[in-house]
């Protein structure tokens, strides 16, 4: 990932459109993000404003995203200062990663009032910031930096903003060629500053400036603001393409270090340079994402050379940045929320094998129960032949086809009459245990497919799925209530939906747990409505709402069914298809289990590239 100052400079040109456009709705589906529902010329949209501190960022967005019941205070108090609100500027702080969105609204009185959101896209110090404009002081921010964490700039209501402390580095977007070739000759030809042997107990020793020679890319990125180690890597990468592959890794020039750095080659680096720079100073951006030499994706909001493989282009950088953090911030702060309840439900699933373990065991034994019968009867049938204190007895097994000799041990402590009624005590013992031991074992195996189930729709749940599930866990008795202050709220009476829409047109349903499936399966569907599950896999159910579709919807019915089940990863995946009316749920069944007939099966090689090019949203 590369957001830095030219991804920003892209967001910013491309959020000139929003300029005269009213936000019309403000939510805040999770602790860092902000989503603007926005209206006016150009059609308006979705746009996104994120401080998450491992995926900062802003653009516009079609994406779908379940938001709380309650709105947060953040939430609530940008919609008191700028719900109804005309954006009037987008702006960037020179390179820098930080955006000012200038608002225009009418306070509780009529009266016109200026606010400026300011977002600052530095990642684990990302933050969004409201502020009065005529005052210059902080209303809120969505992240909170108190004096205990900074003294140099306090993150409060009431405070007066200050920005992030400034790298005095040059603008890439002011500087000529010829002054680049300046800075570069100047920088290798710099006499080294002698290291002061005398330093205070609180300071460290200042690390020597990189040297284009040495280190081209450290140099770039050490001496202009608002450049990542990424172009900076592009720039080196292109005046080394130039060249024709005479330099060596080490440095730009290909030869030693003492050899110095002439006029020739400054003068590739800086035209290297300048072609990166002159597309962004002219804002004709072409976002593009590919993986580089060490396989890892990355997306730039221009074309890299030194990209390998498959290279994507995007008509714009909203488009780019949505394609590649897709679902990644949700499925980062859904495993955050999750792990306590990965842990509960995987100790509960070893404890239920380590059970069946055991209860087979006993299943083994208490399957012995007519053996103890038979040396019962024949002890019986044989007292004359017995005496206190025989510790065997051996007898002919008149149960046996052949007749053959038994031994049979004895308590020589016991009458012959005591060891033959053990025997039998033993049998009725066994055979009484026998029908609770294959009841338990059926109940068990059900909770390990139980936790199974639940343990794979964590692995596809959204930050509103986990609370039904906890909810779900609740009810069961597997969990206790979480105490919350205040009053209880109402649960709503119908869950969220996923519903995805076929390339015909035809609207899917996928639930995406237990409650999700029995509310879609048993009460939302209709009786000729085509339901699909993974065979004997724990998977979604899926449904599809109508009674007339063809074969394209019908298998892209059967990707979603694969997707979100086990088998995601799988080829060759069976996924069973029914009508709704051939599928019911036993009565005191476990919640989402169902039994159902009348099915074909289908092979389905899941498709991740299917699933994300069906249309989605939510629905409840």
């Amino acid at each position: 990932m590369a957001l830095d100052g030219i991804v920003t400079r892209a967001i910013v040109s491309e959020l000139q459109a929003t300029v005269g456009q009213r936000i019309s709705k403000i939510y805040q589906p999770g602790d860092h993000d902000l989503v603007f529902t926005l209206r006016g010329a150009g059609g308006g949209g979705k746009l996104i404003l994120s401080a998450n501190p491992t995926y900062p960022r802003v653009h516009f967005t079609d994406r779908s995203t379940p938001n709380p019941p309650e709105a947060p205070m953040f939430c609530m108090l940008m919609r008191k200062h700028c719900e109804g609100g005309v954006i009037e500027a987008v702006t960037q702080v020179g390179m820098e990663r930080i955006i000012y969105i200038d608002i225009r609204q009418r306070d509780e009185l009529g009266d016109l009032s200026s606010k400026k959101i300011i977002i600052e896209l530095m990642g684990r110090h990302s933050n969004i910031i409201l502020t009065d404009s005529a005052a210059g002081t902080i209303i809120d921010g969505i992240h909170h930096v108190t004096p205990a964490i900074s003294s140099y700039r306090i993150v409060m209501p009431g405070f007066a903003y200050t920005q992030p402390p400034e790298q005095h580095k040059r603008s890439p977007l002011e500087i000529t060629t010829s002054e680049f070739i300046e800075l570069v000759l100047d920088a290798e030809n710099k006499p080294a500053e002698p290291v002061d042997l005398i330093l205070n107990e609180t300071e460290s020793p200042k690390p020597a400036p990189k040297l284009p020679s040495k280190d081209p890319v450290g140099w770039i990125v050490e001496t202009f603001s608002g450049v990542s180690p990424l172009i900076a890597q592009e720039i080196v990468h292109r005046a080394r393409t130039d060249r024709k592959g005479e330099a060596a890794e080490g440095g730009l020039s290909g030869t030693p270090a003492e050899s110095g750095f002439g006029s020739t080659r400054a003068q590739e680096l800086a035209d290297a340079f300048e072609s990166v720079m002159e597309p962004v100073r002219s804002g004709r951006f072409a976002p593009v994402t590919g993986t580089n030499a060490k396989g890892k994706l990355i997306f730039s909001a221009i074309p890299l050379t030194l990209l390998e493989g498959t290279v994507k282009q995007y008509e714009s950088i909203s488009a780019c940045m949505e394609d590649y953090f897709g679902d990644k911030a949700e499925r980062d702060t859904v495993k955050q929320k999750v792990s306590d309840l990965i842990r509960f439900l995987t100790n509960e699933r070893s404890k239920n094998i380590k059970k069946l373990d055991n209860l087979q065991s006993d299943l083994d034994e208490a399957a012995d129960a007519e053996d103890y019968r038979i040396k019962g009867e024949l002890l019986f049938a044989s007292l004359h032949m017995l005496s206190k204190g025989d510790k065997e007895a051996r007898l002919t097994n008149y149960y046996d086809e052949n007749q053959g000799e038994i031994a049979i041990s004895l308590d020589p402590l016991l009458s012959p009459s005591d060891n033959a009624q053990r025997y039998f005590k033993k049998y009725n013992k066994y055979k009484n245990s026998l029908s609770v031991i294959e009841e338990q074992l059926e109940k068990t195996q059900e909770e390990i497919a139980y936790m199974e189930g639940l343990l794979q729709q964590l692995d596809h749940a959204s930050l509103n799925d986990i609370e039904e599930i906890r909810e779900e866990l609740v009810a069961g008795g597997y969990l206790r209530e979480r105490g919350k202050k205040g009053k209880k709220k109402k649960k709503p009476t119908r869950p969220t939906l996923q519903v995805f829409t076929s390339s015909e047109g035809v609207e899917i349903y996928v639930g995406k747990n237990n409650l999700q499936n029995e509310y879609l399966t048993n009460r939302l569907s209709g009786p000729n409505d085509t339901w699909l599950h993974t065979k004997d896999i724990p998977g979604s159910h899926v449904v599809i709402r109508s009674e007339k579709f063809s074969e394209a919807t019908l298998s892209e019915a059967a990707q979603l069914a694969a997707y979100f089940s086990q088998a995601k990863h799988s080829s060759r995946v069976p996924v069973d298809t029914t009508l709704i009316r051939h599928v019911r749920k036993p009565s005191g069944s476990k919640p989402g289990f169902v039994i159902y007939d009348h099915q074909r099966t289908l092979f389905i090689t899941p498709d991740e590239s299917v699933v994300k090019g069906l249309s989605s949203t939510l629905k409840n």
